[in-house]
């Protein structure tokens, strides 16, 4: 049986899910108070997702959801998508991340030239929310509890009924999706990937709004409403919590430097990082290297 991995909120569009020979992941999420978010992100992926318990909101290509407590969610690939806590004290899903290649994304047959790679191309307007009311929710609910069961049990050959089953519930989607071109929604997505791909790359240097608003042609002030709007927070909480992320990933590979840490994620303050990290993780740096250890 596998390691099941939680969705936690620093999950980022660079995580790899699964191995290259088998790009399945099965995850299992917990959203509440001390986790009431998983931050806007994208991946080359596929989720397929069962609301276990709870309620919450997700954001899918910058639409907002109210989901409940068995409704289905798909994202397709490349697709900004987060999730925030709702009404519930506690909310619990199980998802399944799945490269479209796994399928046969990556070869010249008819069903990877004419469905798959469109969906990949986001050429595809799929239904992202499948409620009971759905006229699919009883199939692909279906499928998705023979998911779980294949994935759990790992039978000799279920890979190939994984992939079997996976294709099924890209069939059912297809049967309510329809082809479609990038509008203002898919313009705004890109201007939103673009930044926090900047953001990404950029994180350890001085980044102004100024800097970001110029990758979207905004004003500062569009820019701001913009970024808050879509991400819950604004960009200088977001480019703060990806530094003190970046500081962790340093602290769990042996740097116990602090004030060379802070340095090189982009804080040059580092009573500001004493208490930013604090605030965040509950901690100070010293105890979060203590604990490591």
């Amino acid at each position: 049986m596998k390691k099941l991995h939680s969705l936690a909120l620093e999950q980022k569009e660079d995580v790899k899910h699964g191995e290259s020979f088998f790009p399945v992941q099965k995850y299992i999420t917990r959203l509440a108070g001390d986790y009431p978010v998983v931050t806007t992100h994208w991946h080359e992926e596929a989720e397929l997702t069962l609301i276990t318990k709870g309620d919450c909101l997700y954001q899918i290509d910058l639409v907002d959801y109210e989901v409940n407590e068995g409704d289905l969610v798909f994202i397709p690939p490349l697709m900004l998508h987060s999730i925030a806590q709702g009404k519930s004290e506690e909310i619990y899903s199980e998802t399944y991340v799945f490269h479209i290649n796994f399928l046969g994304g990556n070869s010249t047959d008819i069903c990877s030239t004419r469905y798959l790679t469109p969906m990949m191309n986001q050429e595809y307007a799929m239904p992202c929310l499948i409620t009971p009311a759905h006229p699919a929710y009883a199939s692909l609910r279906k499928i998705f509890n023979q998911i779980g069961s294949l994935y759990d049990e790992a039978l000799t050959g279920y890979e190939l009924a994984l992939k079997s089953l996976f294709l099924q519930a890209v069939f059912l989607l297809l049967q309510y999706s329809t082809r479609t071109t990038s509008g203002d929604t898919g313009t705004l997505s890109d201007k939103l990937k673009n930044v926090l791909d900047y953001i990404e790359l950029h994180y350890a240097e001085n980044i102004s709004v100024s800097d970001l608003a110029k990758l979207c042609y905004f004003s500062d002030y569009h820019f701001m409403r913009f970024f808050k709007k879509h991400m819950n927070m604004t960009c200088v909480e977001y480019i703060n919590n990806l530094r003190l992320e970046k500081a962790v990933e340093l602290f769990e590979q042996g740097n116990t430097e602090i004030l060379n840490v802070s340095l090189s994620v982009g804080f040059h303050n580092l009573s500001y990082f004493y208490r930013a990290f604090k605030k965040k993780y509950r901690m100070t740096p010293l105890s979060f290297i203590k604990k490591l250890k």
